[in-house]
């Protein structure tokens, strides 16, 4: 059977680090922890669970701090998570098959990474990450804040997938490290423009977002899936900055490199129009982002909110609009399937019965 070595960097995750490793603690043969400077009791809950614990002086960049992780595991494969990531049940099942049964010239198992969920327990946020690597490859991470591996040879797609159960976000922690590579003249990948525009765009910095959306999009390189973003988070930069007809510019921009439309897409060209009080174009929008498939093995992000519940709520509205109530009320019906207690989905529920009791059309 394959070995597996899980290899984790760690900073004060004292109120995370024992819910992460009780999850995966039987599904690998060794867990090596490189730790970056904790000041609470991390290092000794981690000491707990191994004795590979290591230490690592923070150099500013995440990629190296990782690479030191690998760089510790003796087994056939390296598998890694953040102390905020956890494998659902279901998951470890399916886990401890591929285990059993992965094929050694498999160089990399991709595994979806649940980076958001709901009070209701729905992904709001999903992509695929290259999760499970061999050990005789050498694959090595790139990028300072949001890093990649760079992975070649046999890669297979699973459904497993890692759940991501964040307690708090560090506002600005990121900023300030791309802040750092300007001051400092290094070249910024198209990759770099495109995550820094997003952390830009987190905070609230929407011109600045929006210029550097501008670059990914313009520069011949990179990945078509980040330029299908850039254009939707620039159409969402201009929104909040109240310039609706550029926000739509944006949005059908995206056509050019998506070639289809997406849910995300479909849902925001729906809000712009319901916005302005065209209820029937807003319709056809959100009738569109919940008839969409979305590819299981496409690797950048999917938000599942814009092809389940979200549309449906607001048809829900679109339809109360032009009075067609019985439509209304299915929308917001198929939509309470997600989001059961749902306030604002109860109250269309007991308004829009009695209206269809009172007047059955």
């Amino acid at each position: 059977m394959n070995t597996i070595s899980l290899c984790m960097i760690v900073k004060n995750e004292e109120d995370v680090l024992e819910r992460c490793l009780d999850s995966v603690k039987d599904l690998v043969d060794e867990i090596n922890i490189v730790d970056t400077g904790s000041t609470d009791k991390t290092v000794e809950i981690a000491k707990k669970y191994t004795d590979r614990v290591f230490f690592f002086e923070w150099t500013g960049k995440f990629k190296d701090a990782r690479n030191e992780s690998f760089r510790h595991a003796t087994k056939d494969y390296i598998f890694y998570l953040d102390a905020d990531d956890v494998l659902m049940e279901e998951d470890r099942q399916k886990f401890k098959l591929l285990k059993e049964t992965l094929a050694p010239d498999v160089d990399s198992v991709s595994m979806f990474y649940n980076a958001g969920i709901d009070e209701y327990g729905n992904i709001t946020l999903r992509y695929r990450r290259n999760r499970l690597l061999k050990r005789s490859k050498h694959f090595q991470w790139q990028g300072d804040v949001h890093n990649y591996i760079e992975v070649s040879g046999n890669v297979l797609n699973s459904d497993i997938s890692v759940t991501h159960l964040k307690n708090s976000h560090s506002v600005g922690r990121n900023l300030t490290i791309y802040k750092n590579k300007i001051e400092n003249g290094d070249t910024f990948t198209v990759r770099d423009h495109f995550y820094y525009g997003n952390e830009l765009r987190e905070n609230g910095h929407y011109k600045e977002a929006i210029d550097r959306y501008s670059k990914v999009i313009n520069i011949e390189e990179g990945w078509i899936e980040d330029k299908v973003y850039a254009c939707i988070f620039q159409a969402d930069c201009y929104r909040h900055l109240g310039d609706t007809e550029k926000e739509l510019s944006s949005l059908f921009s995206s056509f050019r490199f998506s070639k289809t439309p997406r849910p995300e897409t479909a849902c925001r060209i729906g809000y712009n129009f319901q916005q302005k009080r065209d209820y029937k174009a807003a319709i056809f929008w959100y009738e569109l982002a919940t008839e969409l498939n979305v590819d299981p093995n496409k690797w950048s992000f999917t938000y599942p909110a814009y092809q389940t519940w979200y549309p449906h709520l607001q048809l829900c509205v679109c339809y109360y609009h032009i009075k067609e109530l019985k439509k209304s009320y299915e929308h917001n019906e198929k939509a309470r399937e997600y989001r059961p207690n749902d306030e604002r989905i109860l109250f269309n529920k007991q308004m829009l019965e009695q209206k269809l009791e009172s007047n059955p059309r």
